[in-house]
C-alpha cells in the first residue's frame, strides 16, 4: 500500500479530503505538518487547497518557506510524485518547482463551480490511469486562479507536452492559453487548479453521466500515482 503524504499548512481547508481520497484509492494517507522537516518516508505527497497563511503576500508565498517545503523540494529532485492542488500549486510556483505565477482571476471575483477539463498529457505520474483527450468534470474554487507565464514558458510547456489540463468550454480565470494545471520535465510534479479530491466519491461529487453527484472523475488521480508507484 503506497504512503502519500498530505501537507497541513495553517489555512488548508482540503486536507482531510486530500487524505480520504488517498484512501478511497486504496493507499495510506499520512499526515505532514508545515513546520515539521521531515516526511515520514513517504512514497508522494499532496500539497492540498486552501489559503495557507491566509494567502498574505501573495497565494502560496510564505507557505514556500516552510520546514517541510525544504523537503519536498529536495524530494521532488530525486523523482518523489507531487500533486498541488489549488492552493497547493500556488505553493508549487512560488517554489519554483513549476513555472509561471497564479494571480487574481481576470473577472476579480471567487468562483466555484463544476467545471469540465481536458486530458492533455496522460503519462504523468498523476494521470496514467486517464486518456489523451478525455474530458473529466471537477469542482472548481478559487479567487487567485489565473495561471500567467510569459510567452516563451508558455510555449516551452506546449512544446514539450507539460500542459496536463485544459479548461474546456469555458475559461473559469483568465488564465493563458486556458491552461488548468502543468507538470515539471519529468513529469513527477503536477499542479492544477481544480479540486479532484472533491470528485472521488459518488453521491458528493459533481453531477455526472449517472445521475445528480454521482461524478468520480477525480478518484484516478490518486489511483495513478498509486500504480505509479508499483509500476
Amino acid at each position: 500500500m503506497g504512503r502519500i503524504g498530505v501537507v497541513t499548512f495553517p489555512g488548508t481547508l482540503d486536507d482531510r479530503d486530500a487524505a480520504r481520497a488517498v484512501r478511497l484509492a486504496g493507499g495510506e494517507p499520512v499526515a505532514l505538518w508545515h513546520a515539521d522537516a521531515d516526511l515520514k518516508g513517504v512514497d508522494a505527497v499532496v500539497l492540498p487547497g486552501g489559503f495557507s497563511y491566509g494567502d498574505y503576500l501573495r497565494a502560496g508565498a510564505i507557505s514556500r518557506f516552510a520546514p517541510v517545503m525544504g523537503e519536498i523540494v529536495d524530494a521532488a529532485g530525486r523523482g518523489l510524485p507531487v500533486l498541488g492542488i489549488c492552493n497547493g500549486f500556488q505553493v508549487l510556483t512560488e517554489a519554483h518547482l513549476l513555472p509561471g505565477s497564479m494571480i487574481k482571476n481576470d473577472h476579480l471575483h471567487f468562483v466555484c463551480r463544476e467545471q469540465v477539463l481536458t486530458v492533455e498529457n496522460a503519462d504523468t505520474a498523476w494521470t496514467r490511469a486517464y486518456a489523451t483527450g478525455e474530458r473529466l468534470t471537477i469542482p472548481l474554487k478559487n479567487q487567485d486562479g489565473q495561471y500567467v507565464a510569459d510567452e516563451r514558458t508558455l510555449d516551452e510547456l506546449e512544446g514539450e507536452g507539460r500542459v496536463v489540463f485544459r479548461y474546456e468550454g469555458v475559461n473559469p480565470n483568465g488564465s493563458r492559453r486556458d491552461i488548468a494545471g502543468i507538470s515539471n520535465a519529468a513529469g513527477n510534479v503536477v499542479g492544477l487548479m481544480p479540486h479532484p479530491e472533491h470528485a472521488v466519491e459518488a453521491g458528493f461529487g459533481p453531477d455526472g453521466a449517472a445521475g445528480p453527484r454521482s461524478g468520480t472523475d477525480g478518484l484516478r488521480f490518486f489511483t495513478s500515482v498509486l500504480q505509479a508507484l508499483v509500476s
